[in-house]
């Protein structure tokens, strides 16, 4: 259900993009098109704070520029990573930095709000895709939308809170499906 105030307002997003650098990916303009991770990112966080039945923080609902760090890299680099962050000495398919939470206070006007940091192994993702028979680029934007919702502060600390994100991810990628068809037929989405 929507939130009774449907003011809504444009999402300014800063977004701080590192693609991996791959011989057999340099030509997919769906992962390395900053612009499309953007919008896409600014779809699934402007429905989730539209969304009153949906966890976000207050802060996220009160601001319009935001920032996030989306980064793509390989099994090597992320390994690394999850050994630093989580002690788990092995390679793993996303990780989630948030920066905020539920105490978290507004930034001045015009200000960006830090939501944290996004980083994807381009590697287990294409081990995924084909695991599950679907394309790299869904792929992707499902371990991205997973991320967000981590920096968001969703969470799956048991099998039922994992099945409500999950759930929940398929919303987003089916919203962003809606929305790319919208603009590619000259609506609005």
């Amino acid at each position: 259900m929507l939130s009774a105030s449907e003011n809504r307002f444009e999402i300014d997003l800063d977004l701080v993009f590192h693609s991996y650098q791959d011989a057999h990916l340099i030509n997919n303009i769906f992962f390395n098109n900053e612009a499309l991770w953007r919008s896409n990112l600014k779809v699934w966080i402007d429905y989730v704070r539209r969304n009153d039945n949906y966890l976000c923080p207050a802060i996220v609902r009160s601001v319009n520029c935001l920032s996030i760090g989306l980064q793509f890299t390989d099994d090597k680099s992320i390994m690394k990573i999850n050994q630093q962050w989580r002690a788990k000495e092995e390679p793993t398919d996303v990780l989630s930095f948030p920066v905020i939470d539920q105490d978290s206070i507004a930034p001045p006007p015009n200000h960006f709000l830090e939501l944290g940091d996004i980083i994807v192994s381009v590697q287990t993702a294409q081990k995924q895709a084909d695991e599950n028979n679907h394309s790299l680029d869904k792929e992707l934007c499902w371990l991205v939308s997973h991320g967000l919702l981590h920096l968001l502060g969703w969470d799956h600390l048991n099998e039922h809170s994992l099945d409500q994100m999950l759930s929940f991810q398929d919303k987003l990628l089916q919203i962003n499906h809606d929305s790319q068809i919208a603009v590619s037929r000259g609506l609005q989405p």
